[in-house]
């Protein structure tokens, strides 16, 4: 990795400036560092003289040449130059460099300061879409990056038990099939239960819109929810459980994980919200509203961008009947005049939560043991003592798409109104745009739209779950990974069935990972089965071919030479390496594994900004670059044996970081492709 080097020379540098300059703390510099355009200037480079000219009165060259005159020694570091331009460029040491990262590297120091990443936050009522699958593979490698740099991560997937698309499933059951618990049950354990609540959810908004009195079935049935002890209230969260199995099988198709499926039932029950709503009453960050539309309604007073994205009617924000809240008001509805709580106002006793403000806790119930440790949840009661620590963490990433950033900006000013700035700026909103399909994906997946339609019309196809209309994400996956199986069994004809599957799965996932990943997260992505599943150009598959044909040479080394990578890595302290110094005429291989080193960079350039593409170029790139390296240098048929280790060695490195960076992203690769 590059950081540590990078604090090494910055550390030094600005002791030097300290002893030639006198410039130390706030009148020190910042020391930026930089990568020459080639390495015959320089490994690192830093434009610091430049910064320094109007400050001693003296021209950027000389200030370089005197900078690099005092430089002195530095482990790791052959050279200082002061280039004719006044950078200021740093030579590393390249064989010590790379042979230390062939080496165990030591892990990241584990920083104090626990972070919660929430994402996924599926409604419980129905199979997740390709939708879902963006805001699970975002918020998936959130946590993976995290935790690469050291941060210790809660991992949570929110459960709105109580919302109104449970209800309408409730009132499909219960009205349109007029099943019983029994019989629900009986449903849910003879089919694909996921699946069947789809399309009973999309009858049921087909239903209301024929006659909107029908509307008073789903206010009954989110009253009954929310009071509890019904037997409407029992459908719900055995409605609520089983879907919510099925979710936890769609991501672990795709090596998505959890550590606290937090129930919203648990915040009503325990009331969470009366708690918070003290502390803002105390506050004034609410108050009653005596006259108008919203008399008798706790409000909260709003500044808020009216321009400011609508509340996506899929996730979590749904209204109840009699809702009219206008997303443009000055004032937002916290609890109704009947008393029940907005979903805002549960969101802000979750936040308070989740950042230890809140002053209670959940209790905590096993969900689900699996092979890596136990999956929780919270409960009310009847909870077990032996649980992990939850909530109170420093940081709070809610991965939610961007039609959320209003609620989200509420839970921010709910945060300051109620005396947290801190906390306000410890929240952070990871939002994306949604996702569509193309045409001919969405004709593959079998969604046919009608060619008169003003839909099929449109450059792309609009998923809508509350009309039944998308690609259900399981259906998607089977088809990604049978049209890879059918391509690996054309290039490996050998392989077991068995192998075939394994591998497919490996290619399939890594098609749609990498596809909801490459993308800027503020851009909508539409979505193309061949262009996800390409061996060739910016896919995932073709990331991990170069790492597959990486290990293929190694092999074909260890057969032929009979030395594995361990002995290999061992024998070059005493082989000459002109070939990653340059001495044999080229860069390349340096270079190559230079830019496998900054692996760490991205990451925390990736971490700053929240911009995931980031990561999946870099991958990409450096793919491509050894692939370049492949076809142009010998490694097998080199009879510089010299030449030979070094090259080989450097693929390995490079090898290591690739799949470093794939799995940050959730991707594993086969053993062949």
């Amino acid at each position: 990795m590059i950081l540590p080097v990078h604090d090494r020379v910055r550390t030094h540098l600005l002791q030097r400036l300290g002893e030639l300059y006198s410039l130390t703390g706030a009148d020190a510099p910042s020391l930026v560092l930089e990568y020459p355009p080639n390495r015959d200037l320089g490994d690192l480079g830093t434009p610091v003289a430049f910064d320094l000219a109007r400050r001693l009165r003296k021209a950027p060259k000389v200030i370089a040449q005197e900078i690099a005159a005092a430089f002195g020694t530095l482990d790791g570091i052959t050279r200082v130059v002061a280039a004719p331009n006044g950078y200021l460029n740093v030579f590393l040491e390249r064989p010590g460099f790379l042979l230390d990262r062939l080496n165990a590297e030591k892990p990241a120091p584990r920083q104090a300061a626990k972070a919660i990443v929430e994402h996924t936050a599926i409604n419980p009522n129905k199979a997740a879409h390709i939708g879902h699958l963006r805001n699970s593979a975002l918020g998936d490698t959130l946590v993976r990056v995290l935790r690469f740099r050291g941060v210790p991560v809660e991992v949570q997937n929110y459960i709105d038990d109580t919302g109104v698309q449970v209800a309408d499933v409730i009132v499909g059951f219960r009205v349109l099939e007029g099943k019983s618990l029994a019989e629900i049950r009986a449903i849910a354990d003879s089919t694909r239960f996921d699946y069947f609540c789809w399309d009973l959810y999309a009858r049921v908004t087909e239903w209301y819109d024929g006659d909107k009195e029908r509307l008073k079935h789903r206010a009954d049935t989110l009253h009954a929810i929310e009071s509890g002890g019904t037997d409407v209230a029992e459908i719900g969260a055995f409605i609520a459980d089983r879907i919510v199995r099925c979710h936890l099988k769609t991501m672990a198709r795709l090596n998505v994980d959890y550590e606290l499926l937090t129930w919203e039932g648990d915040i009503l029950r325990l009331k969470f919200w009366a708690q918070a709503f003290e502390v803002m009453k105390a506050s004034g960050a609410v108050y009653l509203q005596t006259e108008g539309r919203l008399a008798g309604c706790w409000v909260m007073p709003i500044q808020e961008d009216p321009e400011a994205p609508a509340a996506n009617p899929e996730s979590r924000t749904p209204t109840a009947e009699g809702d009219t809240e206008d997303p443009e008001a000055r004032e937002k509805v916290i609890v109704r005049s009947n008393g029940v709580v907005t979903y805002v106002g549960k969101d802000i006793a979750y936040q308070f939560w989740k950042l230890g403000l809140l002053g209670k806790d959940f209790q905590y119930r096993v969900f689900e043991n699996r092979t890596s440790g136990p999956l929780w949840a919270t409960c009310s009661t009847g909870g077990e003592h032996n649980h992990p620590p939850f909530g109170g963490a420093s940081y709070v990433y809610n991965v939610i798409d961007v039609r959320q950033s209003y609620l989200q900006k509420l839970l921010k000013q709910a945060l300051v109104a109620a005396g947290h700035p801190e906390g306000a700026e410890r929240s952070h909103h990871f939002s994306y745009e949604t996702v569509a399909l193309s045409h001919a994906t969405a004709r593959e997946l079998g969604y046919v739209l009608d060619p008169n339609s003003e839909e099929a019309k449109r450059p792309f196809v609009e998923v809508s779950g509350r009309k039944g209309l998308g690609v259900k994400a399981d259906d998607l996956l089977d088809t990604l990974t049978r049209n890879a199986g059918r391509e690996v069994a054309g290039r490996n004809p050998e392989l077991s069935e068995a192998e075939r599957d394994r591998t497919a799965r490996m290619i399939g996932i890594a098609a749609v990972r990498y596809f909801l990943m490459k993308y800027s997260r503020g851009k909508m992505i539409v979505f193309d089965l061949e262009e996800a599943l390409s061996f060739e150009g910016e896919s995932g598959p073709y990331v991990q071919y170069a790492v597959v044909r990486a290990n293929r040479i190694f092999r074909k080394i260890q057969e032929r030479d009979h030395l594995d990578e361990q002995a290999l890595v061992s024998s070059l302290k005493d082989v000459p390496a002109g070939e990653l110094t340059g001495d044999n005429g080229s860069h390349e291989l340096w270079a190559l594994v230079l830019e496998a080193a900054r692996l760490d960079e991205v990451v925390e350039h990736v971490i700053r900004s929240l911009e995931f593409s980031v990561l999946a170029k870099y991958a990409f790139s450096l793919a491509q670059a050894f692939n370049a390296f492949y076809h142009r240098a010998q490694i097998l048929k080199e009879e510089r044996d010299d030449v030979r280790r070094w090259r080989a060695a450097g693929v390995i490195y490079v090898r290591d970081q690739l799949t470093r960076t794939l799995d940050l992203m959730g991707i594993e690769v086969p053993s062949m492709m």
